[in-house]
């Protein structure tokens, strides 16, 4: 389951990058990609000026990372458990920007872009197949397992081996975001998507249901906020794309140029800056990885850019949320 030069309100939120992973030519927000192909994270340059490229190793790449390059992650079996890397998200706590991400080989991780020190890490096992990771003002981490059918809420912010948890039961997980305005955790199973209440300690947390609604189609997969409207959330299902609304409790279809693309979304988000504009990532099927694809999809207005050589899993805008 990746960064970008933006203009000067962007510069604020790239402060914990390294100056020389900086590109200063580059017009608009950088795009975080996770490439099974190569096993890395990698951030790009802007949407603007990614076109066709012949191959992972000629993308206009301003920092990458993978887990098979970081020494102090080798008791955590990378060989193996970065298999299948399935999320990239990028998250500012307390002045510092932090990659999140999970592979469906059993890792997930959260690393100090800037330092590229591990925060936290963990070898969740094979069988369950991580999904998505968040992180939580308090440093703690939640993951989402597919296979698992669980989101567990680590006390990561007791070491970077912290193996506490609290877990709550949830077929299909794939999804899982951290609501800053209401302190809610929400998380997105095969059918529901549900909001739980943190409690305990960072030491020893506690999770616990507090709403939930039914999604209007199945096979929930992504979830993230919706940048132009604080509050709301995309939501991608199988054959769908919607906005949640939680203070309506209501969920909108979300309809593209191409009704085709609506389809099995991997990954949905709006360009920060409320310019209306969306990114997402759906398989081609074309390739010898089913469910990955080679093309990020730009909508409103609408384009593709093609990174040949790559097996995409997920893509986001590298913004600061």
């Amino acid at each position: 389951m990746l960064r970008r030069m933006l203009p000067v309100l962007g510069a604020a939120l790239l402060l914990c990058v390294p100056a020389t992973a900086v590109q200063a030519r580059s017009p608009g927000w950088q795009v975080a990609v996770v490439d099974q192909a190569s096993r890395r994270v990698l951030v790009l340059q802007s949407a603007e000026e990614l076109t066709a490229y012949r191959g992972p190793d000629t993308l206009p790449v301003v920092w990458s990372w993978s887990a098979d390059r970081v020494p102090e992650l080798a008791d955590l079996a990378p060989a193996r458990s970065w298999t299948d890397p399935a999320e990239v998200k990028s998250r500012v706590r307390q002045g510092r920007r932090y990659l999140l991400t999970a592979a469906g080989g059993g890792l997930a991780a959260v690393v100090e872009t800037a330092t590229g020190r591990t925060r936290w890490a963990a070898d969740l096992g094979p069988a369950v197949n991580p999904h998505s990771i968040e992180l939580l003002p308090d440093g703690n981490v939640a993951v989402a397992a597919s296979a698992g059918g669980w989101v567990r809420l680590y006390a990561a912010s007791q070491g970077p081996r912290a193996a506490g948890y609290a877990e709550f039961g949830l077929p299909g997980a794939h999804g899982v975001h951290w609501d800053g305005r209401t302190g809610l955790l929400w998380v997105l199973g095969d059918s529901a998507l549900t909001a739980l209440r943190v409690g305990g300690t960072p030491a020893a947390p506690t999770v616990a249901a507090v709403r939930s609604a039914p999604l209007p189609d199945r096979g929930g997969h992504d979830l993230a906020p919706v940048l132009a409207a604080p509050g709301r959330f995309w939501v991608s299902t199988l054959t769908g794309l919607w906005q949640y609304d939680p203070s309506a409790d209501r969920f909108a279809v979300v309809r593209l140029a191409d009704p085709a693309a609506e389809r099995d979304v991997k990954s949905v988000g709006d360009e920060p800056g409320r310019t209306g504009r969306l990114l997402t990532v759906a398989p081609d099927h074309t390739g010898p990885c089913d469910w990955c694809t080679s093309v990020i999809t730009l909508h409103r207005p609408e384009g593709t850019r093609s990174l040949r050589g790559t097996h995409l899993y997920k893509a986001r805008w590298w913004s600061g949320y």
